[in-house]
């Protein structure tokens, strides 16, 4: 059997974009995560504020660490997120998913993504579907 932790550090591993990102595992366990990363210029838009699309991939890492970490493959059903205020370059984003549903087949997981100061930036809401298959063998 794998520890959430093992399964976490498996999966950041294989994931390229993850890494790209910036990400930084700050805790795992079951069925939660909190992961961090710092804004950089390239994730900028052309209104000058960092692009939807980076806390949305923040905030979709953090559901699938949580949502997988317990060694069964899981894939997203269904997401959404709400944009609270803008992020900036050199932000410090956090974000942290919590379960809410733990079915046999499907989860459901509510992420919130914080800047430095606390302040919440996002709002991401994940269903997965869990398959029958371990992540790692």
């Amino acid at each position: 059997m794998h520890s959430p932790a093992e399964v976490v550090d498996h999966m950041m591993k294989n994931d390229l974009f993850s890494q790209w990102l910036g990400i930084s595992i700050i805790d795992i366990k079951e069925g939660f995560s909190k992961i961090e990363m710092k804004v950089r210029p390239e994730m900028v838009n052309g209104f000058g504020i960092v692009h939807g699309g980076i806390a949305f991939s923040l905030a979709d890492s953090a559901f699938a660490f949580a949502c997988n970490n317990r060694n069964v493959l899981s894939v997203a059903l269904d997401t959404s997120i709400n944009f609270i205020k803008p992020v900036s370059v050199g932000d410090q984003l956090t974000a942290i998913a919590e379960e809410i549903h733990n079915g046999r087949t499907t989860g459901l997981y509510h992420i919130g993504i914080y800047n430095q100061s606390k302040q919440l930036v996002a709002q991401f809401k994940g269903l997965c579907y869990r398959t029958t298959k371990p992540l790692i063998a």
